[in-house]
């Protein structure tokens, strides 16, 4: 199984409250484990202009916003922007799948502040991550759902509405879930 690429979509029940209601794009999965970002929790108290200020990054003249999100509970004062493909930082962007790229370097940053940055994206504080066999024991566990990924489900601005959405993408409606799992 490898899921890099898909959405992995908190159960109800979830043991650990910085996961509850969590949808997380996965931008990495091998045996050696996953990493990935957690795109509906954003951090409160933190434009994204007052990032910018506290890493001494002048916004210009074409600058975007971006919303800040805790990303998960790894490195949590590390970040990471998950972006459209169609830009790539020159210190280093990794493609993930489905149109989509993360790129970990102050460059894409400023990129971002001068208005040259990628069409879409998404910042994150900190990472979820998993050891060999760990996430694929959860989702057996009943922890996650995994999805198709969009566009409109990692990048939309709506964050409130977004585990609900990504549920929806599945024809699943929330109030049908069940904390528990069954064995037929």
């Amino acid at each position: 199984m490898n899921l890099t690429g898909k959405l992995l979509i908190a159960m109800p029940g979830m043991g650990d409250p910085r996961f509850d209601h969590s949808v997380i794009y996965i931008c990495e999965h091998s045996d050696r484990g996953a990493m990935g970002l957690i795109c509906n929790k954003p951090v409160p108290d933190l434009p994204f202009a007052r990032l910018l200020e506290q890493l001494d990054i002048a916004a210009g003249p074409g600058a975007r916003g971006a919303r800040v999100h805790f990303g998960g509970p790894v490195e949590a004062g590390r970040g990471f922007v998950l972006h459209s493909a169609e830009y790539g930082s020159a210190e280093g962007t990794q493609q993930v799948d489905n149109g989509i790229a993360m790129t970990a370097t102050l460059d894409v940053l400023e990129d971002i502040s001068a208005g040259r940055g990628p069409a879409r994206a998404l910042l994150a504080l900190g990472y979820a991550g998993w050891g060999p066999g760990q996430l694929e024991d959860e989702i057996g566990q009943n922890g996650w759902l995994t999805a198709e990924p969009s566009d409109e489900i990692i990048f939309a601005a709506d964050n409130a509405t977004k585990w609900e959405r990504a549920l929806k993408s599945m024809g699943i409606d929330a109030i049908t879930l069940s904390a528990t799992a069954g064995r037929a």
